[in-house]
């Protein structure tokens, strides 16, 4: 059973992502994420980089949550990444005109990898091979990168002051509902599982390293 402590900082954290998905499902509503050609993109960029930021505030700030974060199982968050297959829907609206290739591609295949690849690291976990530290290590990396890749991207085929690559076409918006979502809420929320599960992998190793020093060291 979870602790009382755990318990709580559980509930916290579940209504938090409640409001932050309404907070960002309002703001999409009212049109906040749609900059226009004569502004930069800045509550886009807010929105992605200020969640994860919060996160390793909180968790440098606040033992609950580190020993909430830390004990969250590896596993959960390595399964969780098999969500990003949805990522698919790029290549779709790319298929029917809505997206550039030159976003939709990159930012589509690269969620439909890690996906892709997420079941067989996770199996790699439950089979304790030997290499599954490294898997899990690659998977979230690879999952980051093409986060920084897929936003900006975006950002540059997007109708904003520095839309560089935008070529002015009709096309689906990413700061308009329904994608708005993708960059204001799943990416950053993803980003921090990322985290998390880097944070668990360090954990993980430096509990073998401790342990392998132990056992190599001669008792007298």
């Amino acid at each position: 059973m979870l602790s009382a402590d755990r318990r709580k900082v559980s509930s916290i954290l579940t209504a938090s992502l409640a409001v932050w998905f309404l907070l960002v499902l309002a703001a999409g509503y009212a049109g906040v994420f749609e900059s226009g050609p004569s502004r930069p993109p800045l509550a886009v960029l807010l929105a992605v980089a200020a969640p994860p930021l919060i996160f390793g505030a909180l968790y440098r700030a606040s033992r609950r949550v580190r020993d909430f974060v830390l004990a969250t199982d590896l596993r959960l968050l390595t399964a969780i990444q098999s969500w990003r297959v949805i990522g698919v829907m790029f290549l779709v609206f790319y298929a029917f005109g809505l997206l550039p290739g030159v976003f939709a591609w990159p930012a589509g295949a690269g969620d439909l990898a890690v996906g892709l690849a997420a079941p067989f690291v996770l199996l790699s976990m439950l089979r304790q091979s030997p290499t599954w530290r490294r898997r899990v290590l690659w998977l979230n990396v690879a999952g980051l990168l093409d986060f920084v890749g897929a936003v900006g991207t975006g950002v540059l085929v997007s109708n904003n002051a520095i839309g560089l690559a935008a070529d002015g076409a009709a096309r689906v918006s990413l700061g308009s509902l329904p994608l708005s979502l993708i960059p204001t809420f799943a990416v950053p929320l993803w980003t921090i599982f990322h985290i998390v599960s880097l944070l668990q992998l360090a954990r993980t190793a430096g509990t073998v390293s401790t342990r392998e020093v132990a056992l190599a060291t001669p008792s007298f």
